[in-house]
């Protein structure tokens, strides 16, 4: 039995490491922080595996882990206040914060903080979704699949399928339409 659990976590690794890496990479700037997510995937799918808990679609499985492990990354990420970095200038008479000496008003100087909070509410909105929503959608969007693969994988009725994506898109418009005008207003 542990032969072939062995076996089938070498061939799901094999199979799915290259998309999830890119998956993350997509969305996690740093190479070593990315390939961290990957291993607790990949980590949490052996634990699942051992314990004999079964999954019926592994890819979804994994990418939804996947997504989970990504928001957790952002929230534990903290980034480092200006207004806690302090230097002394040479004498030692005068106290610099860094936001003095790194001042940078240049346009698109934010654009690493808008993605991840961009990204931060796209996660949090898609983990809101309905299991059976989130899978359409994220098979059909992330994974590229259609509407007939992802029905031959799970029986459902392509219909379905199409109205479970529509209702997600719907879902999802609403939710993130504040950040949408906000980023159209700024």
């Amino acid at each position: 039995m542990a032969a072939e659990q062995n076996e089938r976590i070498k061939e799901t690794v094999q199979k799915e490491r290259k998309r999830l890496l890119h998956f993350i990479r997509k969305r996690v700037d740093n190479v070593d922080d990315a390939e961290d997510i990957l291993q607790d995937v990949f980590y949490q799918f052996t634990q699942y595996l051992r314990v004999g808990t079964e999954v019926d679609s592994i890819t979804g499985w994994l990418f939804a882990v996947t997504r989970n492990r990504i928001t957790d990354w952002f929230r534990k990420k903290r980034e480092d206040n200006f207004s806690d970095i302090q230097f002394k200038s040479d004498d030692g008479q005068d106290t610099l914060f860094l936001s003095d000496i790194l001042s940078d008003n240049s346009p698109g100087a934010d654009a690493p903080m808008v993605r991840k909070l961009t990204m931060e509410a796209i996660m949090e909105a898609l983990g809101e979704l309905p299991e059976e929503q989130r899978y359409v959608f994220l098979q059909h969007e992330v994974e590229g699949k259609s509407f007939k693969e992802i029905s031959k994988a799970t029986g459902v009725s392509v219909n379905t399928l199409l109205s479970r994506k529509r209702y997600a898109v719907l879902y999802l418009r609403e939710r993130l339409a504040d950040l949408y005008n906000e980023f159209l207003n700024s």
